[in-house]
């Protein structure tokens, strides 16, 4: 039975899922492997600091978002379709592994930080 979002592991348990995802699809883990290059051990740890700061106030997470993803773009580019991927997919993890307020609001959060991305980034 799905519970909701309760603390740090079942974030990591949500954001391991999702990258895993992320990882194996076909319109967007071009910018995360062979654009960035991502460390998965740096990087990870670093989303669940930024998601566990967004539901629970921790103040773990120290970084600017906006400005990687506006380097990303530079060196590849963006489109809406790629952030609504990103969000459809963060969307259905959520969905499959969680219920719940937290749940709930973890996700209008993404939404939210992804339109103010994409506008930042595309702008």
């Amino acid at each position: 039975m799905k519970t909701d979002i309760k603390n740090r592991a079942d974030i990591e348990q949500l954001v391991n899922a999702f990258y895993f995802k992320i990882k194996a699809d076909d319109a967007i883990s071009y910018f995360f492997i062979e654009v960035a290059n991502v460390n998965w051990e740096t990087h990870l740890p670093k989303v669940c600091d930024f998601f566990e700061n967004i539901l629970f106030s921790t103040g773990d997470y120290d970084g600017n978002p906006m400005i990687i993803h506006r380097e990303l773009n530079k060196k590849s580019a963006v489109s809406p379709n790629h952030f609504k991927r990103w969000n459809t997919l963060f969307d259905s993890t959520v969905d499959e592994l969680f219920v719940g307020l937290k749940a709930d609001e973890i996700k209008q959060r993404a939404i939210n930080i992804s339109a103010a991305m994409m506008h930042k980034t595309l702008s």
